[in-house]
C-alpha cells in the first residue's frame, strides 16, 4: 500500500472541475447547446484617481457594431458579434464563441463628468474612460499650526 499526501489545494481543484463540468452540462456551454443570440463579453471595472476605466473584451468585432449610451447615470456597452456565414455550422467539431447581440450596463456615480467620456477601441478590446467630476476628485488638506 502506498501512502499520498492529502493536499487540500488538489481537492479543492478537483471539486472546482466538477462544479464546471456540472455547470457545462447543465447550462450547454459549447457544442450543439450554445444558445445563439445571448453573451456577455468579459469586462473589467477600475477607478483611478481622476476617472473610472471599463475595459470589454470584444475580439472580431467591428467598431461599427458596437455603440455605448448614457441615461439616468447608467452606462450601456452593446453590439452584436456577427457568425462568419462562409462556414456552414455542421462543418465545426466544437463551437465555442458565442454569437449574437450582447448588452452590459453599468451604474455609475453621480460625481462624473459625462461629457468628458472617451472610448478607445484596439486589439479588441473597448476601453471606456468615463473622468471624475473635480468635486469628487481626492483632495489633500493642509495641517495649519
Amino acid at each position: 500500500m502506498t501512502l499520498v499526501r492529502w493536499s487540500p489545494m488538489r481537492e479543492l481543484i478537483t471539486m472546482q472541475d466538477q462544479m464546471n463540468r456540472l455547470m457545462n452540462e447543465t447550462f450547454g456551454r459549447g457544442g450543439d447547446e450554445l444558445d445563439y443570440g445571448t453573451w456577455l463579453p468579459a469586462v473589467d471595472l477600475r477607478e483611478e484617481p481622476n476617472h473610472f476605466v471599463i475595459d470589454v473584451e470584444l475580439p472580431g468585432m467591428k467598431k461599427e457594431d458596437i455603440e455605448i449610451h448614457l441615461e439616468n447615470n447608467v452606462l450601456t456597452i452593446l453590439g452584436e458579434r456577427h457568425f462568419e456565414t462562409e462556414v456552414k455550422k455542421e462543418n465545426f467539431h466544437r463551437m465555442e464563441r458565442a454569437y449574437g447581440k450582447f448588452s452590459r450596463s453599468f451604474s455609475l456615480p453621480k460625481r462624473v463628468n459625462s461629457e468628458g467620456i472617451a472610448a478607445i477601441y484596439k486589439d479588441g478590446v473597448l476601453q471606456v474612460q468615463v473622468p471624475k467630476a473635480e468635486e469628487s476628485k481626492p483632495k489633500k488638506i493642509a495641517i495649519k499650526s
